[in-house]
C-alpha cells in the first residue's frame, strides 16, 4: 500500500488542534526563555502582578479613605489595576514579539499569529492566575466579598482581554512598520489609566460628560467586572454587546496591519 507523503499527512491533520499545539510549544519555549529552566521562575508570571496589585492595593489604602462613593476601596482598586495591568501586558509583551523570534519565522509550521497568540495567551493566563489570588487573599484579610455574579465577572475580563488582543496587534504592526513606535508606544500605554477607567467608576463622571466618555469601549468591560463584584446596589454603566463590537473591529484593524510581518521580517 502506497503511503502519503509527510506534506500531504500534515494537511490532512485537524487544523485546530496542531495551532493549539504550536502555540502551547511557543507558551513552554517563552516561559523558559524568560524565566529559565531551574527553579520556580515561570512563578513570576503569576507573581508579578500579583507583588504590583497587592502593593497598589495597601497604598491606596494608606492615604484614602476605606470608602469612597460609598463603594469599598479594595476591590475597586483591585479590579481595575487588574484590569490595567492585563492591558499593559498584552501590549508591552507582544510589541517586539517578531522582532525577538526571527529565528522561528523559519520554520514553516510556525506562522506570525501562532507569536502573538501564544504571547497575549501567556500574559491572560498569568494575569487570570494573579487576578485569582489576589481576590482570594483580600477575601481571607476581609477586604472583598465573594462577587455577586460571577458570570459578569468572567464575561467582562474575557470581553477586556478580546481587546487587549486586537491593541496589542495594532500596536505591534504599527511597530513594524515604524520602529520609532517601540519606544513611544510604552508611554501612549500610561493613557490607558484614564481610558479604562482603572481608579474611578463611570458613575462618578459628571452626567454632562458620561456619555462621551462611554464611547471608549474599554470602561463597559471593567463596568462589567465591577457589577459582577459589587452587585446591583452599586451603580454601574456598561454594554457588552458595544464592547465586543469594538473588539471584533480592533482584532479586525490588528490582523490588517500585521499581514505580511513574516516578509517585512525577513527582509530587514
Amino acid at each position: 500500500m502506497a503511503s502519503s507523503p509527510p506534506s500531504q499527512a500534515r494537511s490532512r491533520s485537524p487544523a485546530l488542534p496542531r495551532h493549539l499545539s504550536i502555540i502551547r510549544a511557543l507558551m513552554l519555549r517563552e516561559l523558559i526563555t524568560r524565566y529559565g529552566r531551574e527553579g520556580l521562575g515561570f512563578l513570576w508570571v503569576i507573581g508579578e502582578p500579583l507583588i504590583f496589585c497587592l502593593g497598589v492595593v495597601v497604598m491606596w489604602n494608606l492615604i484614602r479613605p476605606e470608602y469612597e462613593h460609598g463603594i469599598r476601596l479594595g476591590p475597586m482598586v483591585m479590579t481595575g489595576y487588574m484590569a490595567l495591568l492585563l492591558l499593559r501586558h498584552q501590549i508591552s509583551f507582544s510589541l517586539a514579539a517578531l522582532q525577538a523570534n526571527t529565528g522561528l519565522l523559519h520554520h514553516r509550521a510556525i506562522s506570525v499569529l501562532h507569536i502573538y497568540a501564544s504571547r497575549n495567551a501567556l500574559e491572560f493566563l498569568g494575569t487570570t492566575a494573579a487576578f485569582l489570588v489576589v481576590y482570594l487573599l483580600l477575601g481571607f484579610l476581609g477586604e472583598v466579598s465573594a462577587p455577586h455574579d460571577w458570570s459578569l465577572v468572567l464575561v467582562g475580563w474575557l470581553l477586556l482581554a478580546f481587546m487587549g488582543v486586537g491593541l496589542a496587534l495594532i500596536f505591534s504592526g504599527l511597530a513594524l512598520r515604524y520602529p520609532v513606535m517601540e519606544r513611544i508606544v510604552p508611554l501612549m500605554t500610561y493613557a490607558l489609566i484614564p481610558m479604562s477607567g482603572a481608579f474611578f467608576m463611570a458613575a462618578w463622571v459628571p452626567p454632562v460628560w458620561r456619555d462621551t466618555y462611554l464611547l471608549i469601549p474599554l470602561p463597559h468591560a471593567v463596568e462589567m467586572m465591577r457589577a459582577g463584584v459589587f452587585g446591583p446596589f452599586v451603580e454601574t454603566h456598561f454594554n457588552p454587546l458595544y464592547a465586543f463590537g469594538w473588539g471584533l473591529i480592533l482584532n479586525f484593524a490588528g490582523l490588517l496591519l500585521v499581514a505580511g510581518a513574516r516578509d517585512r521580517i525577513d527582509t530587514e
